[in-house]
């Protein structure tokens, strides 16, 4: 049965956001231009051996003040399958940023993975913007823990936070 025209269009866009990046602003921005919702889906529980800098709500917070500007943008947390909290939204799609090949492989893999558990979910790759290419929430960490600036990297309330978590 083909979808309801009338119905809106979600999408979850799903990431640790640790820290949210103007790269991560980026994609989301765009991603808003397609659809009619999006619900950046900020994990509470990773299988990634390194823990969080910064806690759910934090991060949470940094997503709401970068996306602030964007009427169709709310922020969530969850801790289930994305396929499983995208059912549990109604959206029709995942959405994620690709930066580089090492993204398309990781990527490609989640992909079959997510279409096995949930066909009917559609995933959506963006491509980075030619700035932000190179940027990564770890790297921002690690130029940020030897005292280098990271002010246009990140929103302005994430480069102060770094700069207070991170301080040697």
């Amino acid at each position: 049965m083909p979808p309801d025209p009338a119905s809106p269009h979600i999408a979850v866009c799903p990431g640790s956001y640790d820290p949210i990046t103007n790269g991560h602003v980026d994609v989301i921005t765009r991603a808003a231009e397609i659809f009619d919702e999006i619900i950046i889906a900020v994990v509470n529980a990773s299988m990634r051996k390194d823990r969080a800098l910064f806690s759910a709500d934090e991060r949470v917070d940094f997503v709401e003040h970068a996306t602030s500007h964007l009427t169709n943008v709310r922020v969530d947390t969850f801790d289930v399958l994305i396929t499983e909290y995208a059912r549990r939204v109604g959206a029709a799609a995942i959405v994620k940023g690709l930066r580089a090949i090492s993204d398309f492989e990781y990527e490609l893999e989640m992909n079959h993975l997510n279409r096995h558990l949930a066909g009917d979910i559609e995933s959506v790759y963006l491509m980075a913007s030619p700035q932000y290419s190179f940027l990564s929430s770890s790297g921002v960490k690690e130029i940020a823990t030897f005292g280098g600036d990271v002010s246009d990297l990140v929103p302005d309330v994430v480069a102060r936070r770094l700069q207070e978590a991170l301080a040697r």
